[in-house]
């Protein structure tokens, strides 16, 4: 089995880890999420840290119809390569692409221990910290956006 996975076919994944999880294994799965159109350093030591906090990584990734609804003019890159990014990343275990506007759904449905996003969020504002056991904001990795980056490009372009 792949590492991209529909949402079901990511319970059962998930169901059978918990099932053979002891409380001596400690196996915790942590959620993140993000759009992930033009992957960067910053993404991935954030990734990197998300996944020292538990044993599974799975990172919910919104659809191509989901981002264009939240950033006007993306995706840059589509869902299917997106995914494929990600999920040739080695700290990451699993991709689930959701096509609402937040994993609300998604997080209720597959049930993470930890919730993990980035620092520019709030620990209060993060979509389904009510529903998971723990939430952390990660510090803000200074320097890299994906708008800074999508920026400079056309910065470049013009001159």
């Amino acid at each position: 089995m792949g590492k991209i996975l529909s949402r079901r076919a990511l319970k059962r994944e998930l169901s059978q880890l918990k099932a053979r999880r002891s409380p001596a294994s400690g196996l915790r799965i942590v959620f993140t999420n993000g759009c992930f159109d033009i992957i960067h350093a910053g993404h991935v030591r954030y990734l990197k840290k998300a996944k020292k906090m538990g044993e599974v990584l799975v990172v919910g990734m919104n659809s191509d119809r989901s981002v264009s609804k939240i950033k006007p003019g993306r995706p840059v890159n589509g869902q299917k390569e997106r995914a494929e990014v990600l999920a040739a990343l080695e700290m990451v275990d699993y991709v689930v692409v959701f096509d609402e506007e937040t994993p609300y759904e998604l997080i209720g449905y597959i049930k993470p221990d930890i919730l993990v996003k980035g620092g520019d969020w709030k620990k209060k504002d993060i979509v389904g910290s009510n529903i998971v056991p723990v939430t952390r904001s990660l510090p803000y990795v200074e320097g890299f956006s994906t708008t800074g980056v999508i920026d400079k490009i056309r910065r470049l372009r013009k001159a």
